[in-house]
């Protein structure tokens, strides 16, 4: 828990990530081509002391399981043409983000085992883990820019805007969420965890599916001047189930099941600490959204031109008189 409690709004920063390559990186670089760090065998449950959990360990894990996606049985006999259409699409819209949400999995397993009880099959399934997080937030960001007729994510244009992409982007979203119940099948179906770990996936899709649309019916629609429904209980419904909850409640959760964690005053716990943490997230970046360099941001806001319930404009109607409130009313059709 310790990474996403710490340093910023997610837990991590980029300076020093790449530090301290050591034994621990060698052997999970070796672990995700098939091979060990020696040459030899090595046990799932030999201790992984050594192991150093950065950026690139964790992306180490990601090559496999893509392909483990691609080649799955169930699309047996599908043209070339279509496996390499998914292994392009998952490229591109997985793992080129900051990957806080999915490293912050492995971060709780250790911090509930302790480090000398860590062993390389934890390591394993817990990167798998993120990594099934990542692919949610593939799936929410790609339908999401869909929907909001975004230009650009992570500093390249939007997935759907690519040529020869366009609609076809919709299917692709349903496919990354796909994805995730073919890893976690593959992973854990033999594992006690494995039941909850479904319902905690469910669960939060279903979260931020309902956050998803609170967001979209409560935006006015373009050339209706209406501010009734932008009020900050409305904007912190739409932030908790929106972002809140799968940002840093599911990761949490899944390093408290993976663990063996099942009180549910633990889970309790766990979101009241976490989904304040999620709203304050989102607010930061509702802020951004409007005065961030896009550059540094890694996407064009359009949070004002959609019209969006925002933390700016709530804000800004609280303090507005009746004259500045005919103004933006005016100013945002």
């Amino acid at each position: 828990m310790l990474g996403i409690l710490g340093r910023g709004p997610l837990g991590r920063i980029s300076a020093g990530l790449l530090s301290g390559a050591g034994a621990g990186r060698a052997a999970v670089l070796a672990m995700a081509s098939g091979g060990t760090a020696t040459g030899g065998s090595r046990s799932d449950d030999a201790p992984a002391a050594d192991y150093v959990h950065d950026r690139q360990a964790f992306l180490a894990h990601y090559d496999g399981l893509r392909d483990s996606v691609v080649k799955d049985e169930v699309y047996a006999g599908t043209p070339s043409f279509a496996t390499e259409w998914l292994s392009k699409m998952l490229d591109y819209n997985v793992p080129g983000g900051k990957l806080n949400r999915g490293m912050a999995v492995f971060d709780v397993v250790k911090s509930i085992k302790g480090k000398e009880a860590i062993t390389w099959s934890d390591v394993n399934k817990a990167n798998t883990l993120g990594w099934c997080i990542e692919w949610l937030q593939a799936f929410f960001l790609v339908a999401d820019d869909i929907m909001d007729n975004s230009i650009t994510r992570r500093g390249q244009p939007c997935w759907y805007r690519q040529p020869n992409v366009g609609l076809v982007a919709f299917n692709d979203s349903i496919i990354l969420d796909v994805c995730i119940y073919r890893i976690l099948h593959k992973t854990f179906a033999s594992e006690p965890c494995y039941l909850r770990v479904l319902e905690v996936f469910h669960e939060v899709t279903a979260q931020t599916a309902h956050g998803q649309m609170l967001d979209m019916i409560t935006a006015s629609p373009p050339g209706e001047r209406n501010f009734d429904r932008y009020t900050m209980d409305n904007y912190m419904n739409i932030i908790t189930f929106k972002t809140a909850y799968y940002s840093f409640y599911l990761p949490v959760a899944c390093g408290l099941l993976m663990s063996g964690v099942e009180k549910p005053e633990a889970f309790e716990l766990a979101r009241n600490i976490l989904i304040p943490m999620g709203q304050y997230f989102q607010i930061q970046d509702d802020v951004l959204d409007c005065f961030a360099d896009p550059a540094v941001l890694g996407k064009i806001g359009t949070d004002v031109q959609d019209n969006k319930c925002s933390w700016l404009i709530c804000q800004a109607l609280q303090r507005a008189s009746p004259e500045q409130k005919q103004h933006l009313l005016v100013s945002r059709v």
